[in-house]
């Protein structure tokens, strides 16, 4: 991918994207993902189309830790694979080893959102299991706050603005890890 039309880079790591539900992880990874011309992977996609069953019928059927073990699985194989640029789910930099498995094979990169970013993406979603309780702005409110210490041992962080469109945030990403030669090679 050519950047200011000199040089071209080769993905060389995955770059795994974490951070809060509503942080643009999806979005923002399908782009940069276009960006650097590789696969774009998301692993809660990758876990829905294995079980048949939407995230929030894992939970109910057979509950967090089942769907934590099979992230967990999904992560250590898309992170060893050929390099992508990988849409992680919002809990899944909590565990630590999807942290290690991260770390070991590839570069996480937290999209770092503050709160009112965070409520005004997700607040009309019900594909968010996490938040189906009386007091959704409270829940997320909470999981933030839990969360915040565990995502900034993030390899690298990337502050989210609302201002900013996906393709603005994916240039932003791209530009915060176009230094890191361990996961951009330059292509002559």
């Amino acid at each position: 991918m050519p950047i200011g039309g000199q040089v071209e880079l080769r993905l060389v790591k995955t770059v795994a994207l974490v951070g809060m539900m509503g942080s643009g992880k999806t979005a923002v990874g399908r782009a940069l993902a276009a960006r650097l011309d590789v696969p774009f992977r998301d692993s809660d996609t990758e876990i829905v189309e294995a079980a048949q069953a939407s995230i929030a019928e894992i939970f109910e059927r057979d509950g967090e830790a089942f769907f934590r073990d099979r992230e967990a699985e999904v992560i250590a194989r898309l992170v060893r694979d050929e390099p992508v640029i990988l849409s992680t789910g919002g809990g899944a930099f909590l565990a630590e080893r999807n942290r290690h498995v991260i770390s070991e094979a590839g570069l996480s990169v937290w999209l770092k959102a503050d709160l009112e970013l965070l409520w005004e993406r997700v607040r009309h979603k019900e594909t968010r299991p996490l938040l189906q309780t009386p007091d959704p702005k409270g829940t997320l409110t909470q999981i933030f706050n839990a969360r915040q210490d565990i995502y900034a041992l993030a390899d690298v962080a990337v502050e989210a603005e609302p201002c900013l469109s996906i393709a603005e945030m994916a240039d932003r990403v791209l530009a915060t890890i176009s230094g890191r030669t361990d996961v951009l090679k330059e292509v002559s």
